[in-house]
């Protein structure tokens, strides 16, 4: 060593050992196959193009992991018989746990008994191998010219149906099927399928690659296999078996390692990339060509011959000779680096929460969180969140469950407040969950950047709630709920988030809690005052006024009632789902439509599909199922009705049955209700009507006598006959003229729709302000 450098002696020979490399480079070329066979087909030259020498046996990891078995079994002697197509083994594998790219299941084995050549099908149910077979048989049949003639296969459902046998009888193909629990005998299915299992993990933990590529692996497994030596066959492989001449094994690569495959000049400019890295996913039986799994859109195409691989690394071994050569050698380079939050998004792996202070204020997305339409800061806000996730259960926290208003709840206080002929208003506490009061002992580090300094190697003890503790909504719930109760409200038995306030004759203020907004409604303008100033003493909040908007309700609060409406989410959904422009019509379904999923329509984008439906339920927060039709007497009165065999996929109720269980439902809706309105002094006297059509059901609530066909009915849904009893509840029977809520459950006809609409009381608030 001379100036703290050291010397390296280099030899004008070296001696390389890239025989053994090369072994073990076409041992994972070729799926991890056992040396003697990859030995037996160089010596015996069984395929093209491969005239490495290999070396003596190896251990490798991968193999020892992925294919360890116990020792076999006394193999017995068979017959074989002697033309292809003669006899074809078959078998399914499956369920696997995790479904492939395409959402298959399971895969399906035919093997050519002569040649040992395999196919493999991936089937998303068992019910498709009818289908799958009557493929596989034209296509062999076309390319050898031969007819299938027996087929062997164990005891599987999908093997006995009657669809399978009686497509064997039609094409007079002989089904062999092996005795119960004798797998012995179909054993050469049953072994393939054990190889092409151990090649396919050995391919999987080589690379470390997900088991939602399983069917990938499977694929390249039976692609490999074909070209391998087997026992069944004398110096011939099942691919020259099958097809007459030997294959070529050139174009091999290893299975999941990096490439670059080229893109068409039709695909992009002149400044564009010419060349796209991909994963290596096998070899493409429809093109010429290999498959590639593109990382980023997790999708894969068939590409041409990759520019590069990441296998090509392989560094040839020396062995170095004491030399006189002085090497001048340069400082280490200097390389920039970038956080994982960055690498990870120019990836597109990921979107990374900050995790430090100084991450969180280099990230744009708080600013723009911020702005204005104009481009200004609307405030300047930062929150302090604890890391919450790692609390324990019974150490840091305990209870968590904080109730939220039903909406429900919500409309029928605005309900109420119509009747009352009040106004509803809107209170907003600030920062909420820090009026927590907590009943366990928390202790936090001190916040990074904001450390005392003579202090640092301490922690904090929590006096209150912050924000992110699993137990702080609760928290906030119960300091609330005490404060509101010390001002004399009484809270609701059947709604803990609705509190009354009253004197011996009348409501004088109803609050609804919804986490931190409360709705406030009463008769008093003084009472109202006084409760305000109350709430603003105790907790920092704002009065929003008059409620406008609600839980994306928009409300107008006019002389001639309260209307609800979510003209501004429609809009937005239409936008979304590019329907904007769409042709109006004058109701929402068809009459009479019925879906089925059975039906040939194109399959569509699950994600939008989802995505439509949270949208539409979330439109029905203005549903009409709780309203009130401006009357000088509140009285409830309910409808039940059921869309019976509304799908063509599952008929199994009758007609009393489902409307029985919708009037069931109907009845545990009517006495929530008749408590709540209870606790507003609004009693109703007798029995609360609920209107039924179906005369069959109304007969079961009243007559308790026990019968055959409604024995299977659950004891819950016998609520009608407890509540009828209890004169609670009185179940109707009404003619279909009369029943109004089939608005709710059917398509209708215009002129039923419109009879409906209007029997119901809506209403166009741009049109009228009173209906």
């Amino acid at each position: 060593m001379s100036d703290k450098c050291f010397e390296i002696n280099w030899s004008g020979d070296s001696v390389h050992v890239a025989s053994t490399e090369d072994t073990k480079l076409w041992h994972q070329r070729l799926g991890h196959a056992n040396f003697r066979s990859i030995a037996q087909m160089a010596s015996k030259k069984m395929v093209e193009n491969f005239t490495k020498s290999v070396q003596s046996e190896d251990v490798c990891e991968v193999c020892q992991i992925g294919k360890q078995a116990r020792l076999p079994f006394p193999a017995n002697t068979s017959w074989r018989i002697s033309t292809k197509l003669e006899l074809v083994h078959s078998d399914v594998c499956g369920p696997m746990k995790t479904e492939s790219l395409n959402g298959s299941k399971y895969f399906i084995l035919f093997i050519d008994d002569y040649t040992r050549f395999s196919w493999i099908y991936f089937l998303k149910h068992k019910s498709e191998v009818a289908q799958v077979f009557v493929k596989f048989k034209a296509a062999t049949e076309i390319e050898t010219g031969l007819k299938l003639k027996t087929i062997r296969t164990d005891n599987g459902t999908e093997y006995t149906s009657a669809q399978f046998q009686a497509l064997c009888n039609k094409a007079g193909v002989k089904h062999q099927l092996t005795n119960v629990y004798t797998s012995q005998q179909n054993r050469v299915s049953e072994r393939k399928n054990r190889s092409l299992l151990d090649m396919a993990r050995c391919l999987l933990f080589e690379k470390k690659l997900p088991k939602n590529l399983w069917a990938e692996v499977v694929n390249t497994a039976v692609y490999l296999q074909n070209r391998l030596p087997t026992k069944a066959l004398e110096q011939k492989t099942p691919f020259e078996g099958w097809f007459g001449f030997k294959p070529s094994v050139e174009h091999l690569r290893v299975f999941g390692c990096l490439c670059y495959a080229h893109i068409p000049a039709v695909k992009r400019d002149k400044l564009s990339e010419r060349a796209q890295l991909g994963i290596l996913m096998g070899y493409s039986t429809v093109k010429k060509g290999y498959r590639i799994l593109d990382p980023l859109t997790n999708k894969i195409q068939n590409k041409g011959e990759p520019e590069a691989t990441s296998e090509n690394l392989i560094v040839d071994q020396t062995e170095g000779v004491e030399n006189d050569v002085d090497m001048d050698l340069d400082d280490e380079p200097v390389r920039g680096t970038r956080t994982l939050i960055e690498i990870y998004e120019r990836a597109h792996m990921a979107q990374i929460e900050p995790s430090s202070f100084e991450e969180a204020k280099a990230d744009e997305g708080w600013r723009q969180a911020k702005q204005n339409a104009d481009g200004s800061l609307n405030k300047l806000k930062a929150r302090l969140v604890v890391k919450g996730f790692s609390q324990k259960y019974g150490l840091d926290y305990f209870e968590t469950y904080a109730p939220v208003a039903r909406l429900d709840t919500i409309r029928l206080i605005v309900a109420y407040t119509a009747h009352m002929h009040w106004n509803v208003y809107q209170l907003d506490v600030k920062s909420a969950f820090l009026n927590g009061i907590l009943e366990e002992e928390i202790y936090v580090e001190q916040p990074q950047r904001f450390e005392v300094p003579s202090k640092k190697d301490m922690v904090c003890k929590l006096r209150k709630a912050l924000y992110g503790l699993k137990q702080a909504p609760r928290a906030w719930y119960a300091r609330i709920d005490t404060y509101l109760l010390s001002l004399d409200f009484q809270r609701s038995f059947s709604e803990p988030t609705l509190y009354i306030k009253k004197n011996n004759t009348e409501t004088q203020l109803v609050v609804s809690l919804y986490v931190y907004d409360l709705l406030v409604t009463g008769g008093d303008e003084a009472i109202l005052t006084d409760f305000k100033t109350k709430m603003k003493k105790m907790f920092e909040m704002i009065d929003l006024g008059l409620m406008t908007y609600f839980l994306g309700m928009e409300v107008s609060q006019k002389q001639g009632g309260i209307f609800l409406k979510q003209k501004s989410f429609a809009l937005k959904a239409l936008t979304k789902f590019s329907i904007l422009n769409c042709k109006p019509t004058p109701t929402p379904t068809a009459a009479g439509l019925k879906l089925s999923s059975q039906e040939g329509h194109e399959e569509g984008c699950e994600t939008t599909y989802r995505s439509l439906i949270g949208c539409l339920l979330y439109l029905t927060a203005t549903r009409l199922d709780t309203c009130l039709h401006k009357a000088e007497e509140l009285k409830l009165k309910g409808y039940t009705d059921s869309d019976w065999a509304g799908s063509k996929d599952d008929m199994k109720s009758t007609s009393a049955e489902a409307e029985y269980v919708a009037a069931a439902s109907a009845v545990n809706q009517a006495i929530w209700l008749r408590k709540i309105l209870a606790n507003l002094n609004l009693f109703q006297e007798g029995a609360t009507e609920i209107l039924c059509d179906n005369k069959s059901a109304v007969a079961i609530a009243k007559n308790p006598v026990f019968h055959g066909r409604t024995k299977h009915f659950d004891i819950k849904l016998h609520v009608i006959r407890e509540m009828e009893q209890a004169c609670e509840i009185k179940l109707v029977h009404c003619n279909l003229e009369d029943q109004i809520i089939d608005i709710l459950t059917k398509g209708l006809s215009v002129s039923k729709f419109n009879k409906s609409r209007k029997l119901m009381g809506v209403c166009s608030m741009e049109l009228k302000e009173e209906c």
